[in-house]
């Protein structure tokens, strides 16, 4: 466990070294941030240059390597990490913030990145296909892309950069690493395993620093061939438009999401409540899954409000490192002044006010960015804001629907389309909504969160470009090529076409 600060470095064609901007930034504990884990460099764009390079003079011999000798490198790390899973869990919690348990949690589903893909790697690559023609052989093979950049969020500071740099090492590709800037020294434990674990200088390189001086040249940089990016929709936005003007870089971008879960009124009651809370204020709400919106059929409206109001009081909110909190503090003050912004639009236009949230000052919470829940009940208004614009914290509406038509159209009223859940006892219903919503990841008689690494993960509309997941993301790491083998003495082509030449 951290207990002095740490001067932190980026890790470029395997050497560790400061930023050649000279400039650090801090980085502190949003629990108490009298607490510095240290200070981390602030790079630019000469650093994002020198770190693309490192991963391009690297990628030829990486390409090369065994698909199994490449994934083999996973395995080793994750024994590594086996040993350390407590060490980074205590320093994930007080570096961003989440309950002990979740940081956890955060840990293992980066482990279990790592192993779905060193398992992959035994697992057919390619497919065999059928030909028009009995003299010939088709294949599908995937060949790496090139020099990936994983630009990472800091609600999951373990599990998702493995998401993103997992599919992308085995697949063959070099990466450049930029985490995000609120927690960069889980990200350089997590690089430092790796390096244990024998990866080669510059397949994977570490590049800190700030979004507009760090991250924005790795993406324009013209020797990148894919940006995966986890974020803001603005950001995504602004990455997938700056792509799109270069022919050869492809662009993921999972971002935000205005999720919601429909409750029916012959749903199980508990389970729903009990859902509906861990879908709210698992994280503080700092999940690009978690629900902003509850929508409740009127039949038990009134009861599953009071319900949930008695169990959003009860939540504990303290420090991340005890056993027994649920929920600890926003990442930074600039969170913290999100959320009371829309806090006080939700008053303006219109909610009723169950419990009124804010920041929490007093005692063991003075030096953090602890909140409590803010719930209201309103009306679905298409003209609200608040009730379609993501807040990315602990702020959720409790909205009344009549019938099944109109849960879909509240849910589906909104310029994102990332997570749903529904809770009902009737398969009718529940079909209804999973064909009329739109969204990416969907659960039944469960919360909006819970995602596991083999299934695919992302959203629609504003929510996404693609599906950053170990299942899904090798087809934005990879690209597939067709390969035909003629065993035959002679030229026979498909669709009937003449081979003569003369």
């Amino acid at each position: 466990m951290v207990t002095t600060a740490v001067q932190g470095k980026n890790y470029i064609g395997g050497k560790w070294a400061p930023a050649t901007t000279g400039q650090t930034f801090e980085d502190r504990n949003p629990a108490d941030t009298r607490d510095l884990l240290g200070t981390f460099p602030r790079s630019g764009a000469e650093d994002a240059a020198r770190a693309v390079a490192a991963a391009r003079q690297a990628y030829p011999s990486w390409k090369r390597l065994a698909l199994i000798r490449r994934a083999e490198v996973l395995d080793r790390f994750v024994q590594l990490v086996k040993a350390d899973t407590e060490e980074l869990a205590r320093l994930l919690a007080r570096e961003n913030g989440k309950a002990l348990s979740e940081a956890r949690a955060d840990v293992v589903e980066g482990l279990h990145m790592a192993q779905y893909w060193f398992g992959r790697a035994r697992t057919p690559w390619g497919e065999v296909v059928a030909s028009e023609i009995a003299g010939k052989t088709s294949f599908v093979h995937r060949k790496p892309k090139g020099v990936v950049v994983a630009i990472s969020p800091w609600n999951f500071p373990f599990a998702i950069p493995l998401w993103l740099i997992c599919p992308s090492l085995v697949a063959g590709n070099t990466v450049v690493f930029k985490p995000a800037e609120e927690t960069p020294l889980i990200a350089q434990r997590l690089v430092e395993h790796l390096e244990k674990a024998g990866l080669p200088p510059g397949v994977l390189n570490l590049v800190h620093g700030l979004g507009e001086e760090a991250g924005w040249p790795l993406v324009t940089h013209p020797d990148v061939d894919v940006v995966l990016f986890t974020g803001s929709a603005e950001v995504g936005g602004m990455i997938k438009a700056e792509c799109a003007r270069d022919y050869r870089k492809f662009a993921v971008c999972e971002m935000g999401g205005k999720n919601a879960m429909i409750v029916f009124d012959d749903a199980d009651f508990d389970l729903a409540v009990d859902a509906a809370l861990l879908s709210a204020f698992r994280t503080a709400g700092q999940r690009c899954v978690s629900a902003e919106r509850l929508i409740i059929q009127e039949g038990i409206f009134d009861r599953f409000v009071q319900a949930f109001v008695e169990g959003a009081k009860r939540l504990v909110i303290g420090d991340p490192q005890d056993e027994g909190t649920f929920m600890g503090p926003l990442v930074s003050q600039a969170a913290v002044e999100k959320v009371e912004s829309y806090n006080a639009l939700a008053a303006r236009e219109g909610a009723k006010v169950l419990l009124p949230g804010g920041r929490l000052t007093a005692g063991a919470f003075a030096h953090g960015y602890f909140m409590s829940p803010f719930v209201y009940t309103m009306r679905h208004d298409p003209k609200a804001r608040v009730l379609r614009e993501e807040v990315f914290g602990p702020h959720v509406a409790l909205i009344p629907f009549k019938e099944l038509e109109e849960a879909v159209r509240i849910y589906n009223d909104t310029e994102y389309g990332f997570s749903l859940a529904v809770c009902s006892s009737d398969y009718r219903k529940i079909n209804a909504v999973q064909e009329e919503c739109e969204f990416g990841v969907g659960y039944v008689n469960l919360p909006t969160i819970g995602a596991e690494v083999h299934l695919p993960f992302g959203g629609i509309k504003k929510s996404g470009t693609g599906m950053p997941s170990a299942s899904a993301l090798l087809d934005a790491v990879t690209h597939q090529v067709a390969w035909t083998v003629n065993y035959e003495r002679k030229i026979q082509l498909a669709q009937g076409l003449k081979a003569a030449v003369r």
